[in-house]
């Protein structure tokens, strides 16, 4: 096990050299690597903050329930209580039908015909929040309420959700679509420099290959050198994305302060920053390995 690790770790500082001997193309492929990466990435971040904006903006979420006329005290009770057990729900509110009734004396300037009315027409209802914002969960809500004893009616305004859900649906898929188009030429780029290596070295490794290197071993430097250079190409595009988030929000800032908003966009988590680095190193090894699968088996000592 020692003997492994150190074979391992001596290709590791071997091949951190060979950056080091050709640093501006090293360099350079890092770059290559870390705007592609920065592209999707920070697309995904802005769609996540523009998605926090637009929840802000349409407000949370309501679902109004209106009781049936004969509902007794004890019902609208038991009612309530149901409602502020129930796993879905975060806040309840009760409108007794004697407010909703003023409510509505002072909102249609219409106070004579409704004084003239002979009793109230309005029912007690319930405003409630749900925890969830999802328009088909919202949905799957009102359906369960509408099915308890003495609800009237289950109102739910769901257009909002819907349309907010179908652009980031959207966003989603294009950002996908780059992802996976971006995916492809880093795992080409690697793919050639590691090509342009192992041509470089042919005479080097046919003399491995005489005194009896395995494949394995010859392999083992060209796929440190693509999972690091996918490594820190992903670096990269942690760094361009992180700045270019700050330079955004310091620009936002002063807008937002006019519009007396705290708009901000959300620099990348360390949940979303490791899987960056996790992605992209290995789009390198794959890149690397695909290169020397191909390339390594034709060179065999003369």
């Amino acid at each position: 096990m020692k003997n492994w690790l150190v074979s391992h770790v001596h290709v590791l500082l071997f091949t951190l050299r060979r950056f080091l001997t050709t640093p501006l193309s090293s360099l350079l492929n890092i770059l290559v690597i870390g705007i592609a990466l920065s592209l999707p990435a920070g697309m995904y971040l802005l769609l996540k903050s523009v998605q926090n904006l637009a929840e802000q903006a349409v407000g949370t979420p309501q679902i109004s329930i209106f009781l049936s006329m004969d509902a007794s005290k004890d019902d609208v009770a038991h009612i309530g209580k149901q409602l502020k057990q129930h796993a879905g729900i975060n806040q309840v509110k009760f409108v007794p039908r004697d407010q909703a009734l003023e409510q509505l004396k002072q909102t249609t300037g219409l106070t004579d015909v409704i004084g003239g009315l002979a009793q109230n027409p309005l029912p007690d209802a319930y405003v409630i929040y749900p925890k969830i914002s999802d328009a088909q969960a919202l949905e799957a809500l009102r359906d369960e309420l509408q099915k308890w004893p003495k609800l009237e009616h289950v109102q739910l305004d769901s257009a909002w959700a819907h349309k907010l859900d179908a652009m980031l649906k959207f966003g989603l898929l294009a950002i996908l679509i780059l992802a996976v188009l971006l995916s492809f030429a880093l795992v080409a780029v690697t793919f050639n420099t590691i090509r342009l290596q192992i041509l470089t070295q042919r005479e080097e490794i046919e003399v491995s290959k005489l005194i009896g290197a395995t494949n394995a071993f010859i392999r083992r430097p060209f796929l440190y050198f693509g999972l690091l250079q996918g490594l820190l190409g992903a670096g990269a595009a942690w760094l361009i994305i992180t700045i270019s988030l700050y330079l955004l929000n310091n620009s936002l800032s002063d807008l937002t302060h006019l519009y007396v908003s705290s708009f901000t966009l959300h620099l990348p988590s360390v949940g979303e920053s490791s899987t960056l680095l996790l992605f992209s190193a290995y789009l390198g090894w794959l890149g690397a390995w695909l290169s020397v699968a191909q390339h390594l088996w034709k060179i065999e000592p003369r």
